[in-house]
């Protein structure tokens, strides 16, 4: 069964790598140690696949499903950013978007940084008057 990408997430997927070029707007030029560089495309390859796998290996509760590479910053090894769809794991379970942080060191070791909510109302205050 072939998934499909609603307009909604397309969107948070823009906004999201549009915020992502801010912050690396210092490194436009090239990617420099600490400078996040947003991701030129967006898709989760088999080796970033592989890679949040590693993370989030021994992280249970919450199924977190990467949908989008958002960017990465060089720092003594690699910081890695993924927009994931997220469901704990209870029944009715209401999913919800969540960026994920994982820090890649120089010997390809992964762990978790950090997990964020992302709120859909943060972004638009359209009708908000």
């Amino acid at each position: 069964m072939k998934k499909s990408i609603s307009k909604k997430t397309i969107s948070l997927l823009l906004a999201m790598l549009m915020a992502l070029s801010l912050i690396s707007a210092a490194a436009a030029e090239e990617q420099i140690s600490g400078g996040w560089a947003a991701a030129a495309d967006p898709t989760v390859t088999e080796g970033l696949t592989d890679l949040f796998n590693k993370a989030m290996e021994n992280l249970v509760g919450v199924d977190y499903t990467p949908v989008a590479y958002l960017g990465s910053q060089v720092v003594a090894g690699t910081n890695h950013c993924f927009l994931c769809l997220s469901r704990t794991v209870v029944p009715d379970a209401v999913p919800r978007y969540t960026l994920v942080f994982i820090y890649e060191d120089l010997q390809g070791n992964a762990q978790i940084l950090n997990i964020a909510d992302f709120d859909f109302g943060s972004f638009c205050t359209y009708g908000a008057e």
